[in-house]
Protein backbone atom coordinates (compact mmCIF):
# COMPACT_ATOMS: atom_id res chain seq x y z
CA UNK A 1 0.00 0.00 0.00
CA UNK A 2 1.06 3.52 -0.90
CA UNK A 3 0.29 6.53 0.34
CA UNK A 4 0.99 9.55 -2.21
CA UNK A 5 1.06 12.87 -0.49
CA UNK A 6 1.57 15.42 -3.82
CA UNK A 7 2.83 18.68 -3.32
CA UNK A 8 3.19 19.14 0.87
CA UNK A 9 4.81 22.53 0.32
CA UNK A 10 1.14 23.99 -0.34
CA UNK A 11 -0.53 22.45 2.63
CA UNK A 12 -0.77 24.80 5.43
CA UNK A 13 1.00 24.54 8.83
CA UNK A 14 -2.03 22.70 10.16
CA UNK A 15 -2.08 20.25 8.06
CA UNK A 16 1.92 19.12 8.57
CA UNK A 17 0.78 18.78 11.88
CA UNK A 18 -2.13 16.37 10.87
CA UNK A 19 0.55 14.88 8.93
CA UNK A 20 3.01 14.35 11.67
CA UNK A 21 0.60 12.68 13.73
CA UNK A 22 -0.29 10.57 10.89
CA UNK A 23 3.51 9.27 10.46
CA UNK A 24 4.16 8.96 13.89
CA UNK A 25 1.50 6.39 14.57
CA UNK A 26 -0.26 5.38 11.49
CA UNK A 27 -3.42 6.95 13.29
CA UNK A 28 -4.99 9.87 13.33
CA UNK A 29 -7.91 11.15 16.08
CA UNK A 30 -10.99 12.64 14.32
CA UNK A 31 -12.93 14.35 17.39
CA UNK A 32 -16.54 13.37 15.35
CA UNK A 33 -15.04 10.04 14.54
CA UNK A 34 -12.42 9.26 17.16
CA UNK A 35 -8.92 7.57 16.02
CA UNK A 36 -8.68 5.67 13.34
CA UNK A 37 -5.64 3.04 12.70
CA UNK A 38 -3.64 1.99 9.80
CA UNK A 39 -4.44 -1.68 9.03
CA UNK A 40 -1.15 -1.96 7.60
CA UNK A 41 1.91 0.91 7.42
CA UNK A 42 1.50 2.01 4.02
CA UNK A 43 4.94 2.90 1.95
CA UNK A 44 4.87 7.24 2.15
CA UNK A 45 5.55 9.53 -0.63
CA UNK A 46 5.66 13.02 0.08
CA UNK A 47 6.34 15.35 -3.03
CA UNK A 48 7.14 19.26 -2.97
CA UNK A 49 8.34 22.32 -5.26
CA UNK A 50 9.91 23.73 -2.68
CA UNK A 51 7.34 26.60 -2.77
CA UNK A 52 7.96 27.08 1.11
CA UNK A 53 10.16 25.68 3.88
CA UNK A 54 8.60 22.53 5.34
CA UNK A 55 8.64 22.35 9.48
CA UNK A 56 12.08 20.20 10.79
CA UNK A 57 10.27 18.30 12.23
CA UNK A 58 8.76 16.69 9.33
CA UNK A 59 11.86 16.99 7.24
CA UNK A 60 13.70 14.84 9.94
CA UNK A 61 11.25 12.05 8.81
CA UNK A 62 11.92 11.96 5.32
CA UNK A 63 14.26 10.51 3.31
CA UNK A 64 15.14 12.85 0.33
CA UNK A 65 15.69 11.95 -3.68
CA UNK A 66 15.85 15.06 -5.30
CA UNK A 67 14.93 14.49 -9.44
CA UNK A 68 16.37 16.72 -11.90
CA UNK A 69 14.92 17.98 -14.99
CA UNK A 70 15.32 15.00 -17.61
CA UNK A 71 18.03 15.35 -20.32
CA UNK A 72 16.92 17.26 -23.40
CA UNK A 73 16.69 13.93 -25.14
CA UNK A 74 14.66 11.70 -22.91
CA UNK A 75 12.47 15.42 -22.33
CA UNK A 76 11.19 14.28 -26.20
CA UNK A 77 10.63 11.14 -25.56
CA UNK A 78 8.41 11.73 -22.51
CA UNK A 79 6.14 13.96 -24.62
CA UNK A 80 6.00 11.84 -27.24
CA UNK A 81 5.02 9.22 -25.34
CA UNK A 82 1.99 11.46 -23.24
CA UNK A 83 1.02 12.79 -26.88
CA UNK A 84 1.14 10.27 -29.50
CA UNK A 85 1.33 11.71 -32.99
CA UNK A 86 2.43 15.24 -31.92
CA UNK A 87 4.44 16.41 -34.94
CA UNK A 88 8.51 15.46 -34.65
CA UNK A 89 9.42 19.07 -35.00
CA UNK A 90 6.90 20.68 -32.88
CA UNK A 91 8.81 18.18 -30.32
CA UNK A 92 12.13 19.33 -31.24
CA UNK A 93 11.65 23.12 -31.44
CA UNK A 94 9.70 22.70 -27.63
CA UNK A 95 12.38 20.88 -25.67
CA UNK A 96 15.15 22.83 -27.46
CA UNK A 97 13.17 25.94 -25.84
CA UNK A 98 12.18 24.63 -22.51
CA UNK A 99 16.32 23.38 -22.04
CA UNK A 100 16.99 27.32 -22.87
CA UNK A 101 14.41 28.49 -20.71
CA UNK A 102 15.78 26.49 -18.02
CA UNK A 103 19.06 27.80 -18.17
CA UNK A 104 18.03 31.34 -17.49
CA UNK A 105 17.43 33.08 -14.26
CA UNK A 106 13.69 32.83 -13.77
CA UNK A 107 11.02 32.43 -10.96
CA UNK A 108 9.77 29.79 -12.16
CA UNK A 109 11.57 27.46 -14.66
CA UNK A 110 9.73 25.30 -16.94
CA UNK A 111 8.43 21.48 -15.69
CA UNK A 112 7.76 18.07 -18.06
CA UNK A 113 4.43 19.29 -17.38
CA UNK A 114 4.66 22.36 -19.26
CA UNK A 115 6.71 21.19 -22.22
CA UNK A 116 3.71 18.44 -22.70
CA UNK A 117 1.32 21.29 -22.20
CA UNK A 118 3.34 23.70 -24.76
CA UNK A 119 3.75 21.25 -27.52
CA UNK A 120 0.16 20.18 -27.18
CA UNK A 121 -0.66 23.81 -27.35
CA UNK A 122 1.44 24.53 -30.81
CA UNK A 123 -0.25 21.44 -31.79
CA UNK A 124 -3.56 22.59 -31.50
CA UNK A 125 -2.85 26.03 -32.79
CA UNK A 126 -0.71 24.95 -36.08
CA UNK A 127 1.15 27.76 -37.01
CA UNK A 128 1.14 29.85 -33.97
CA UNK A 129 5.30 30.67 -32.91
CA UNK A 130 7.39 29.89 -29.33
CA UNK A 131 7.14 33.45 -28.71
CA UNK A 132 3.00 33.69 -29.01
CA UNK A 133 2.49 30.93 -26.94
CA UNK A 134 5.02 31.56 -24.07
CA UNK A 135 2.94 31.72 -21.30
CA UNK A 136 2.33 27.85 -21.98
CA UNK A 137 5.69 27.83 -20.75
CA UNK A 138 6.28 30.57 -18.26
CA UNK A 139 3.83 31.01 -15.71
CA UNK A 140 5.43 34.39 -13.74
CA UNK A 141 4.63 37.53 -15.98
CA UNK A 142 8.40 38.72 -14.97
CA UNK A 143 9.79 35.43 -16.37
CA UNK A 144 8.20 35.79 -19.67
CA UNK A 145 9.09 39.83 -20.02
CA UNK A 146 12.82 38.59 -18.94
CA UNK A 147 12.83 35.88 -21.65
CA UNK A 148 11.15 38.54 -24.50
CA UNK A 149 13.71 40.85 -23.01
CA UNK A 150 16.84 38.92 -23.58
CA UNK A 151 15.53 37.48 -26.80
CA UNK A 152 16.14 33.74 -25.64
CA UNK A 153 13.92 32.75 -28.18
CA UNK A 154 14.82 34.77 -31.05
CA UNK A 155 15.44 32.02 -33.99
CA UNK A 156 13.37 29.45 -32.37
Amino acid sequence: MVLLIDEIDRADDEFEAFLLELLSDFQVTIPELGTIEARARPTVIVTSNRTRELHDALKRRCLYHWIEYPSREHEGEIVRARLPGVADDIAERVCDAVARLRGQDLYKAPGVGETIAWARALGALGEADLEQTLGVALKVREDIERVREAGVLDGA
